[in-house]
């Protein structure tokens, strides 16, 4: 299923997920089971929910957006092999452990130069996949993947420290 046209986007990297916020909500509500009359086209609301709900997943992050691109056009068949870029891997290693070992305040910094890296894999994706390069695209895909596990990590313990600062006011109260 191209989830592109699902969500009436066009077929491309660089989409605007406001637009896919809306599409999503628009599509709940065409498909939510309190519309649906009977228990068969309950069952069939329920599946397409499900479709749409791995869709707006899919088309959210980078990694996997570029995964569906590449399957669109047949080109994902070597996603999943592992990374041979020995120079990207230690540069990936060196920001967990960095990330490992921050504290609060430099959360905020090392979430930015992840954002940036994010922006250039994006950039280096989209222009070979333009190209037709696909080996590159592919590269770009599972460095994508890699670094887009790392920004979720980020963002985890961006969540953990403020729960955390928030406890420490409330026993101050």
């Amino acid at each position: 299923m191209n989830y592109f046209s699902l969500f009436k986007l066009p077929t491309a990297f660089e989409i605007d997920l406001s637009v896919l916020d809306s599409q999503l909500r628009a599509l709940q509500t065409q498909y939510h089971p309190d519309v649906i009359d009977s228990k068969t086209n309950n069952r069939q609301s329920e599946q397409m929910s499900a479709v749409i709900n791995q869709g707006y997943q899919t088309l959210r992050y980078p990694d996997s957006r570029a995964s569906h691109l590449l399957a669109l056009v047949g080109q994902d068949a070597h996603i999943q092999d592992s990374i041979y870029d020995l120079d990207f891997l230690d540069l990936a290693m060196d920001f967990r452990i960095r990330l490992d070992d921050a504290d609060a305040q430099q959360l905020p910094s090392l979430q930015k130069q992840m954002q940036d890296w994010l922006a250039q894999l994006s950039n280096d994706f989209t222009q070979a996949y333009h190209q037709q390069d696909w080996q590159s695209a592919i590269d770009a895909t599972q460095k994508l993947q890699f670094l887009v596990k790392i920004d979720k990590d980020i963002s985890k313990k961006m969540d953990k420290s403020s729960q955390i600062d928030t406890l420490d006011d409330d026993l101050y109260v």
